[in-house]
């Protein structure tokens, strides 16, 4: 194992936002100097969880690995427990053999796995086949049982996205997991196709179809050519955390990451906590009472603001972005 080589992975893992647990299981896969190997992650979202599944690749010409993308599935299944996976068990070749089963630690991948089955196959949750929980199961490549608990994510539409890498530089998991819930990101890192570097509020574009890959193509907010400027744009609503210059600094990382943050206003008269998100494409902000009611963000705003909000609205509505495309 190149010992630099890991060093400079640990190094855009962690700038990834990836935890210590992926990075000491990376290490263990690189010391066996396989040519390629996945590594799993799980993060929480707000209706469910996002699976990651991270694509490592040694080079054909070194033995230097490189993490080239990782790909996310949305989905509502609940957390696996520590030392469980999910398993798609096949009978045994002989009776009495040990039950052969392939074990997944990523829920999208097992499904699709199971449905690939030609024959009697079982879906299963479990430390191994003999202290497993059924999930499903399916004779003669026919599913004839789907557990109760289990339907929703069984049947549910695995919503997939590969996010590229080159050398570290992406969308963080943090960022994903926002992206993959219709928030925008803000980059500024891109490179157009010529090589010319900018900065743009991204957001992944569900009005289209997918492309031949299943991914959402993106759409850009070039900044500063759109006109979303995070500052202004806050600086136009009663928020009680701006008046705080290291608030307001966290307040605005927050939200170019896409996160939802949640602020301190005045409602009736009286100090109410409700969550913010940006909407770029508008040129506003969205709020959200703390249930998750969409609040209307005139309630908030400053009455010197709202010519400006407008104007700036009508702007965006004449033109989008400079139509760079993303390279990585």
């Amino acid at each position: 194992m190149n010992l630099n080589n890991l060093e400079n992975l640990e190094q855009e893992m962690k700038a990834l936002g990836f935890n210590d647990r992926l990075l000491t299981l990376m290490q263990e896969r690189m010391r066996t100097n396989v040519p390629d190997f996945k590594l799993y992650d799980s993060l929480p979202a707000a209706k469910g969880r996002l699976d990651l599944t991270l694509h490592f690749k040694q080079s054909a010409k070194s033995d230097y690995y490189y993490l080239g993308r990782y790909d996310a599935a949305m989905n509502n299944d609940k957390p696996l427990a520590e030392g469980q996976k999910y398993m798609v068990i096949t009978p045994a070749a002989q009776e009495g053999a040990k039950r052969p089963y392939k074990g997944f630690e990523n829920v999208s991948e097992a499904i699709a796995h199971f449905r690939k089955m030609e024959a009697n196959a079982e879906l299963a949750v479990g430390k191994d086949p003999s202290a497993k929980v059924m999930l499903a199961n399916m004779e003669n490549g026919k599913v004839n049982y789907v557990s109760k608990e289990f339907k929703q994510t069984y049947y549910a539409q695995s919503l997939p996205q590969t996010f590229w890498l080159d050398q570290g530089k992406g969308f963080t998991a943090e960022q994903a997991v926002n992206l993959m819930e219709g928030r925008s990101v803000y980059r500024d890192d891109l490179l157009s196709r010529e090589g010319i570097s900018y900065k743009a509020w991204m957001q992944l574009d569900n009005e289209k179809a997918r492309d031949r890959q299943n991914n959402l193509t993106f759409r850009q907010y070039g900044d500063p050519s759109y006109g979303f400027d995070v500052q202004k744009v806050l600086d136009a609503y009663k928020i009680k955390e701006l008046e705080d210059p290291a608030k307001r600094e966290k307040l605005e990382t927050a939200i170019k990451n896409g996160n939802k943050p949640m602020v301190t206003v005045v409602k009736d008269g009286q100090p109410a906590k409700v969550f913010i998100e940006a909407a770029v494409r508008y040129g506003k902000l969205n709020f959200y009472a703390e249930n998750g009611k969409p609040e209307k963000r005139e309630d908030f705003a400053k009455e010197t603001s709202r010519e400006r909000t407008l104007s700036v609205t009508n702007n965006m509505q004449r033109g989008v972005s400079a139509g760079q495309e993303l390279s990585r």
